[in-house]
């Protein structure tokens, strides 16, 4: 049976909130229709919320019984080196940021569903986005017995809010506090790994992305003029210190988002996508901590694998960026893709220095790498080495019986 207000009614669901317009006006809502809403927050270190005791007392004045604040820091961390350690961005270099944080925002809300007896659990993502599969996919593969409600995808709600301008006559007739106005330029969405930043103004491809001011760090052309060199170290895939500090995964991606913010990496890079319900949409993204330790890990990556090994990532790192993109990244292909990429992590150890540039990460130098492949000897023109440039006759031989065959049988045409 579907899942709409009036089937709740009587019923205590539990509202991935984050306390702007959506969630304020469906809690407020779903009250009204005789639904107990208890809100539930996760917080992920996002840049553009910090004061979670504000959101609550928000929520609390739009009609939710209660409020439950989730701690996921360490867990959007772990979730940002996996997407690392698999390349794993999506059509360009858009590093999944939103995309996995739903995968964690649900797998933080279940067992706190479950100590409080809900089995219901609601969202604010629009019928047009990849959110609602996320949340939706997500719920049905960790807790297939529990429901999952989309105000968005319900006539009664649709019926009444065709968009902002409704939500917001809605919030503003009840005395609701909300923060959203009718000319606010673009939506944002965050957590610790990046931003995305779509909607409004944005949806006309005439406007060019600085149009948006940024959170995380500042645009190339306002970085600083001279580079800066960072020393990052990795051990067995994980960033284990940067410029000689050591630090946990999270403390790397915040570090890293500081540094590369500084410098413009990694911010406000436009990219028009497809989305998962087959609709084309405009994304402006900030992930500068994402952008620097992806391309840092992806130098020390290079020199470890070899033609078949390279060949066999590129096409998991591929499927992985598309998995999780569209909300599978739980299933069991995402999780044994995920086991082969860990396995070729265990021999991505070493020390890798960087020069950020005016929005680029250059390669300065690698060192103490113990599972490269590269042999400064072996690649010279210079020198014979091991590699004896005489060697290579044989094998061009071998190689030309096939390409003289080819010619031979007319199977190559100019």
């Amino acid at each position: 049976m579907r899942t709409t207000v009036t089937t709740l009614k009587g019923k205590t669901v539990a509202f991935a909130a984050s306390g702007g317009l959506d969630s304020c006006t469906i809690t407020r809502w779903l009250v009204d229709n005789g639904v107990t809403v208890v809100a539930f927050t996760a917080d992920m270190a996002q840049p553009d919320e910090s004061d979670f005791d504000t959101v609550r007392t928000r929520m609390l004045a739009c009609g939710a019984k209660d409020y439950v604040r989730i701690p996921l820091h360490d867990a959007i961390a772990e979730a940002g080196l996996d997407i690392i350690q698999a390349q794993a961005y999506y059509e360009g270099r858009y590093w999944n940021t939103t995309g996995i944080g739903r995968h964690v925002i649900v797998a933080g809300m279940l067992p706190e569903m479950r100590k409080r007896g809900i089995s219901v659990l609601s969202h604010g993502a629009t019928g047009r986005g990849n959110d609602q599969v996320r949340f939706q996919l997500v719920t049905n593969m960790l807790e297939p017995t529990f429901e999952v409600y989309a105000p968005w995808r319900d006539e009664a709600f649709l019926s009444k809010f065709r968009g902002r301008s409704e939500m917001i006559d809605y919030c503003n007739e009840r005395k609701l506090p909300i923060k959203a106005t009718k000319d606010a330029p673009y939506s944002t969405d965050a957590n610790l790994l990046g931003l995305t930043h779509e909607a409004g103004k944005l949806e006309s491809l005439e406007t060019p992305p600085s149009f948006v001011t940024p959170e995380m760090g500042v645009y190339p052309t306002k970085a600083p003029d001279a580079p800066e060199l960072v020393t990052i170290r990795f051990e067995k895939g994980r960033p284990v210190s940067i410029n000689n500090n050591k630090t946990t995964a999270y403390q790397a991606i915040t570090r890293a988002n500081q540094l590369g913010g500084k410098h413009g990496v990694g911010i406000c890079y436009h990219l028009v996508e497809n989305r998962f319900v087959g609709i084309k949409s405009r994304g402006v993204y900030e992930a500068p901590g994402m952008e620097l330790l992806g391309s840092a890990y992806f130098y020390l990556l290079q020199l470890v694998l070899d033609r078949r090994s390279r060949e066999l990532f590129d096409h998991l790192s591929l499927m992985l960026a598309k998995q999780v993109y569209q909300g599978y990244g739980y299933d069991l292909a995402s999780k044994v893709a995920l086991d082969a990429v860990k396995s070729f992590a265990q021999l991505v150890t070493g020390t890798v220095q960087v020069s950020l540039y005016k929005g680029h990460t250059h390669f300065a130098s690698a060192t103490d790498v113990p599972h490269s492949l590269y042999s400064e000897a072996n690649a010279s023109m210079e020198a014979i080495g091991e590699f004896d440039h005489a060697d290579s006759e044989g094998f061009l031989r071998v190689l030309s019986v096939s390409a003289r065959a080819l010619a031979a049988t007319k199977q190559v045409t100019r």
